[in-house]
């Protein structure tokens, strides 16, 4: 197998992964709390670990995905009571939003998606062990981790105990042992969802429940946990506290935080009312464009959000397109010849795609892969020419280009549809009419009647067919082929 480099936040360096399993990896990844339509924020850590999983399944390992709801949350809660209607109700209906943006972003479903509200015994379990070992300790109906009782508490943060205080989540309660510690399990209040535990009335913290559904599915160590870098610190901080103080084993080998997404460089976020929807962008955007866009950057680097950014985007969605639509075409014809322009293309496929390798071993690096992609891309045009221009054609060359191609946008879920499509020149008759119809605006611009030439073209434009006039002569295309 591949050896591949990931930058691990919990080492702050890059390091061969080694799988528990031989040729398997297990992985979980934080999910959202369905309380609103996801935004592009929760859009980023969806699709970079759905390239992650396709990469590793690609060079040949065994992956178990999976990717939780918090389904019972405050914020959950105060939309259910402010609609006069339950949590479960709110969580349902955007748990159902959320998949209906990812499907639009080909992002592929998890193996598990496991839910807080089904998992309350494997919490209460958990929280019942950790104050049997002496982590944890019962105030009122309330339970708290004492991180005093953790010597590496603040290893993955990087943070000393005294200064984590800014900026967390902490619970405000005078008659805590220390001011960082956190909530288990905390006692009901009224208007709120409820379960029965030792301790009375309740309902989990947020921390316990990533810990507790991640190690039901994937064991008490598993190779990979992912999400954004907010959540470094305290989630993923506790997560490892509270796991490995209930286990007693090490919880997680690889621990990968992707970027935040930024407006004008200023991060993403509601205080700032600054942050978009997915199914808003959706509206102005293909799927394809934003999760290309998404893609550009590296996972760990800051992403810039700008409409400039995706309408570029979706103008080299259109190119891909034209590149697709020329493979499907060529493939139709047959011919050996070996002429310097197909040795050039099948050299150009092995570089980008050893390129392209070398770029996902190296972190999961999608903005050095992608300009694998165009610079295949661009060879596949020039070759494409050349053929139109005369040169002779070898099928073998257009196979291995073309499979190299599909390759790359499978891996990264780009434009997946577009290879299904059936083209036009595979039906002859429609095929021949068009030939015919260039023929007639050639003669057209032959005898300088250019007004009725592009007549022509525009009028084909209004249907969908797109004319293309180059050195070698016009071509036509559907629009969006």
């Amino acid at each position: 197998m591949e050896e591949i480099k990931v930058y691990n936040t919990l080492t702050k360096e890059k390091e061969v992964f080694k799988p528990i399993t031989p040729g398997e990896a297990k992985i979980y990844v934080c999910g959202v709390t369905p309380y609103n339509h996801p935004h592009i924020g929760n859009a980023r850590p969806a699709v970079t670990w759905d390239v992650i999983r396709r990469y590793l399944e690609y060079v040949g390992y065994k992956v178990e995905f999976v990717q939780n709801f918090t389904d019972v949350d405050d914020k959950i809660i105060n939309k259910a009571n402010a609609e006069g209607t339950d949590w479960k109700t709110i969580s349902d209906r955007y748990i159902d939003a959320y998949f209906q943006v990812m499907d639009a972003l080909h992002v592929r479903r998890a193996d598990v998606y496991p839910r807080v509200s089904e998992h309350m015994d494997d919490i209460i379990h958990m929280v019942e062990t950790l104050i049997q070992k002496g982590h944890a300790y019962v105030l009122g109906g309330d339970v708290y981790y004492d991180i005093s009782t953790f010597k590496d508490y603040g290893r993955l943060s990087g943070r000393k105990i005294e200064d984590m205080l800014a900026g967390a989540r902490i619970e405000v309660n005078d008659e805590k042992r220390n001011p960082g510690d956190f909530a288990l399990w905390k006692a009901a209040k009224p208007g709120e969802p409820f379960w029965e535990s030792p301790w009375g009335k309740g309902r989990p913290g947020w921390h316990i429940e990533c810990s507790a559904m991640s190690i039901h599915y994937l064991g008490k160590t598993f190779d990979f946990h992912g999400g954004g870098s907010d959540l470094i610190f305290p989630h993923h901080e506790n997560e490892i506290a509270q796991s490995e103080g209930c286990t007693g084993c090490h919880f997680v080998d690889y621990w990968l935080h992707n970027g935040f997404i930024t407006i004008n460089s200023e991060k993403m976020s509601k205080s700032l009312n600054n942050f978009f929807l997915v199914k808003d962008v959706l509206e102005k955007y293909s799927g394809d464009a934003l999760r290309y866009f998404l893609l550009s950057t590296h996972y760990r680097s800051p992403l810039d959000f700008s409409d400039d950014r995706l309408e570029e985007a979706e103008k080299n969605m259109d190119k891909l397109k034209d590149v697709i639509g020329r493979v499907k075409e060529l493939s139709g014809r047959e011919g050996s010849e070996v002429t310097e322009a197909s040795k050039a293309l099948e050299k150009a496929a092995e570089d980008d795609m050893k390129v392209f390798h070398e770029a996902m071993d190296d972190d999961f690096n999608t903005g050095l892969a992608t300009g694998a992609m165009f610079e295949l891309a661009k060879a596949i045009n020039v070759y494409y020419n050349d053929v139109h221009s005369g040169i002779g054609f070898n099928k073998a060359s257009l196979e291995k280009a073309g499979k190299a191609f599909k390759t790359i946008l499978d891996i990264l879920g780009i434009l997946e549809k577009e290879w299904k499509k059936t083209e036009a020149y595979d039906d002859k008759d429609y095929n021949d009419l068009m030939n015919v119809i260039l023929a007639v605006r050639q003669s057209a611009r032959k005898a300088k009647q250019y007004q009725l030439a592009d007549e022509i073209r525009d009028k084909l434009g209004e249907i969908g067919i797109v004319i293309e006039d180059t050195p070698t002569g016009a071509r036509w295309k559907k629009r969006g082929v």
